[in-house]
Parts: structure tokens; sequence; C-alpha cells
């Protein structure tokens, strides 16, 4: 996809979900690493659940490590592979006690090295807790990419970040990373898409093998 034609699409994009935000109910940068950490092959709806009394709870890093690790789990039980999470939020929160003063680290390298925090969540952290600019690839961003032809089926999840970065202007990393994120989401869904109300349906390669697919396989059936 040439500069040009990605340019329309974003901004094709961008006029469909103009409100593109964090999902992620927080209120403060520890709030949002628990929350991102949480949300590893669950919903943010499910992890926003589940936060809403957590985070009431626990309001510093001192208070999850407060409680024994078993009560931890009990309050996430409702979140997937609940039990690595606490052990990893239970380890984080140690981390960050004893390393950076009690407070989430601003520098990309300091939060990878958080355990449970993979650079995923650290370009979400860093975009939505201290505005600077990342594009974190989680799975829609990921699946749009490689849908509209932006990075290859066998690209890497790094490899399709640095694609993006290169192929947008900076200063758009963090509202295109809302913004496709919305788009996989709400309309290119992994499990049918609506290729045929979609206005950059022209752009993207695989939906027009759906939608002429869906085209024979109605011809057939008449």
């Amino acid at each position: 996809m040439n500069a040009a034609t990605l340019r329309q699409v974003l901004d094709t994009i961008g006029e469909m979900f103009p409100d593109a935000h964090c999902e992620l109910n927080h209120g403060n940068p520890f709030e949002l690493t628990i929350a991102v950490l949480l949300s590893a092959q669950c919903t943010d709806e499910t992890v926003n659940k589940v936060t809403a009394s957590l985070f009431d709870k626990y309001r510093t890093p001192q208070d999850y490590l407060n409680v024994p690790l078993e009560e931890l789990e009990n309050d996430i039980r409702r979140i997937g592979l609940f039990r690595n999470k606490a052990a990893n939020i239970q380890k984080l929160c140690r981390l960050v006690i004893d390393k950076h003063g009690g407070e989430i680290p601003r520098k990309h390298e300091e939060l990878t090295e958080l355990p449970g925090v993979g650079r995923k969540t650290a370009n979400v952290v860093m975009s939505n807790a201290f505005d600077v600019p990342a594009i974190a690839v989680d799975t829609h961003v990921e699946r749009v990419s490689k849908r509209l032809g932006v990075a290859k089926t066998e690209d890497s999840v790094l490899e399709v970040e640095k694609k993006l970065m290169r192929k947008v202007p900076r200063d758009e990393w963090t509202i295109t990373h809302h913004r496709l994120i919305f788009f996989g989401r709400y309309h290119c869904k992994a499990q049918n898409p609506k290729c045929d109300l979609c206005p950059i349906l022209e752009h993207c390669k695989e939906g027009k093998s759906r939608m002429k697919a869906a085209l024979k396989k109605r011809s057939v059936s008449s």
C-alpha cells in the first residue's frame, strides 16, 4: 500500500471512529499498567468489571504486597490466566517499589523489565500515561494491518509495529493505534468482518476476496 492510499485509509478510519481511545478504565499510570497486564487474552470489558472493585481495594504497589497471593488470585479470578497474572502483579509491585520508588517508570526499557509487561503493554503505558508517541500492536492492530496489506501475513508483531512506525507520521502513532483497534474491534472483526459496508473495501485485498467468495456462493445457491 503506497503512502497516498494509506493516508486515505487512515483518514477514513479516523472519520469512522473520531473518538477512539483507550477503553481500559484507569486513574493513573500504575492502574493502567495493571489493567493492560490483566487484558492479555481477555476483553477490555471483562478487565473493567474486575478493576472496578480491584482499584478500590488496592491503591498502591504496597497494597498488592500486603495480601496473600491466594487473595489476589481470588480478586481477579474472572480474568484469564489469573494465577499467573496475580503472581506477576506482586512481582511487578515489588520491583516498582525496590527500583523505582513506587512509581511506574517512564522509560520503555524499564517498563519491559517489569514482570508481565511486554512490548505491547509498555507501548500502551508510554502513549496513554506519559503522552509518548507509540503504536501498540494488539490482535486487532495486527489483523487490520495484515488484511489491508500494510504488513505481510507472515510478519511478526514486532515487524508489524516497525512497518506502521515507518509509514505513519510519528505524531499520529498513538491515535492511529486507537483507531485501528476500534476499526478491528467494531468493524473489521476476526469473524464476520463488515466487508459489505466497508468504506475502504477498494483498498483491502482480503475484503475483496471475501466479497467475491460470498457472491460466488450466493450465485451457486441460487
